[in-house]
């Protein structure tokens, strides 16, 4: 006797999709089989200016335009601030992955409107539509910016989970991300203990990848190696640099035989990707 298949796959969401890792996220999913809730704050672009109606629209099309998008992707009008917003995109899903954050790229003038309201209360709203969606696993896309800002760890300290951006030393020096970023989490690992739902936060160290062009930007900084000379470190060939960083990265579980693997903590749950 044929055994039954297996139940399909409930879907999970991704909120901030139209930004670099959420869109690559996106991509992944989409290629491993998930059907994905993608949230967008304008899907389709209502901006009256033609200089900016481009850019709204480019965020729906080239979501649309990925692998297996037509048959299991789904836009959904969302901004992370109205949290009544994220009911729908949350309904049925079995995980949701939280990457949508302000990234500043100019001086911070509003950091309470402009950093703290949408990292805080926006991650305090997406944790909150989970429960009520009843959402098995939140991934929440964290920073390094959470854990590094500290001038009172030794600089040979190994950072770890019980490792903490400094809030105050954030506020000082005004460095409002890293402030947003540790507040943020902190709130999502906490809510996580009382209410049962469960979270993992993703530290990002950095992120890059393949770009159409090459843009020329204005705060250019030099680069030297003569201070890690001066302290003993000898250049070598590229390839052995590539070839430690992908056994450390086993080592750590980060990578396996597959391409594009994800870690085990990132995965939905009853899964095997």
């Amino acid at each position: 006797m044929t055994p039954p298949p297996p139940p399909p796959r409930r879907p999970v969401c991704v909120t901030g999709a139209g930004g670099f890792t959420g869109s690559w996220l996106v991509k992944l999913l989409l290629s491993r089989g998930y059907a994905v809730h993608a949230t967008l704050r304008d899907p389709v672009s209502s901006c009256a200016a033609s200089s900016c109606m481009w850019v709204s629209l480019s965020f729906s099309w080239f979501l649309k335009q990925m692998e297996n998008a037509p048959e299991n992707l789904r836009l959904f009008k969302a901004d992370v601030l109205d949290g009544g917003s994220l009911t729908a995109a949350f309904a049925g899903c079995e995980g949701v992955f939280h990457p949508a954050t302000p990234v500043p790229e100019h001086k911070t003038v509003d950091p309470e409107k402009e950093m703290l309201a949408p990292a805080v209360k926006g991650t305090r709203n997406v944790l909150e539509a989970c429960s009520a969606a009843s959402v098995q696993k939140l991934v929440v896309v964290s920073s390094i910016c959470a854990v590094c800002f500290n001038p009172s760890l030794p600089r040979d300290r190994l950072i770890d989970e019980t490792c903490w951006s400094d809030k105050k030393s954030c506020k000082e020096n005004e460095n409002w991300y890293c402030l947003a970023k540790t507040e943020a989490e902190e709130m999502a690992l906490e809510y996580s203990e009382k209410n049962g739902l469960h979270v993992i936060t993703c530290i990002m160290y950095d992120k890059s990848g393949p770009c159409e062009r090459l843009v020329d930007v204005g705060n250019k900084v030099e680069l030297t190696s003569e201070k890690p000379k001066k302290l003993g470190w000898k250049p070598r060939k590229l390839e052995e640099t590539l070839a430690d960083s992908v056994e450390s990265y086993k080592k750590a579980g980060l990578v396996d035989d597959e391409p594009c693997r994800l870690p085990h903590v990132y995965r939905m749950p009853d899964t095997q990707e």
